[in-house]
């Protein structure tokens, strides 16, 4: 049987301890994804998308309840413990890209392996070269964000992301700045990406045009999964 790379059980979070039960924003709210999966999640706002998504990135803590990753349980990790799980098992991509406006294209993409190694090595530099490459931007890698459109640098994002080979990618409105065209582009991109490195995705969008594209539809209305 196939280890779920995420797995909640009853995760409850709440602001404001000690405050009312309306503080309570996510209620009891179980979840498994696959490593196969390719899923949307949708909600209106303040459904608990965010909070959701935080939880699972290990950005942010859950108030109680169990969340395996990989097969294994999170809940009682260190702070510099979390950062290393994130840092090994999940990329982000977000509406805006963040990118560093005074590192070009190559540079921008292997900031992650900086970051979690202090030095970028050879196998990193070219998996960073191989992914421009994979998202049409092998001939800009010398290039700034400021020199590029918002769907390449969205692009570049993307290939930042996988830098690490992560087994999940949250990406949270990853389409939601930019024009159709490009928004149906960087859709396209993700969706291939996953079928042909494995890659799990979650993609948190209010566009139910890509919500539609996906493999598997997961609703979250004030903190419950209303349908999955």
């Amino acid at each position: 049987m196939t280890t779920p790379v995420v797995e909640l059980a009853d995760v409850r979070k709440r602001y404001n301890i000690g405050q009312p039960s309306e503080a309570e924003v996510l209620h009891g709210l179980d979840l498994r994804l696959d490593p196969s999966d390719f899923a949307a999640l949708i909600g209106p706002s303040g459904s608990g998308k965010s909070t959701l998504l935080n939880i699972i990135g290990l950005l942010e803590r859950m108030t109680s309840g169990s969340y395996k990753l990989q097969g294994q349980e999170v809940v009682g990790l260190s702070d510099d413990e979390l950062t290393l799980r994130r840092r090994r098992t999940l990329g982000f991509v977000f509406q805006f890209h963040h990118l560093l406006p005074a590192f070009d294209a190559l540079e921008n993409v292997t900031l992650p392996a900086l970051a979690a190694q202090g030095r970028v090595d050879e196998a990193t530099r070219r998996r960073a070269l191989e992914l421009l490459d994979a998202v049409g931007l092998s001939a800009a890698t010398r290039k700034r964000p400021a020199e590029l459109s918002g769907g390449m640098q969205q692009r570049v994002a993307i290939a930042r992301a996988l830098v690490l080979q992560p087994a999940l990618v949250l990406a949270d409105e990853p389409t939601g700045n930019l024009d159709t065209a490009s928004s149906d582009e960087v859709f396209a991109l993700l969706r291939r990406i996953h079928a042909e490195r494995g890659t799990a995705f979650v993609v948190v969008t209010h566009d139910p045009r890509l919500a539609a594209r996906c493999d598997r539809l997961i609703e979250l209305v004030d903190g419950r999964v209303t349908r999955d």
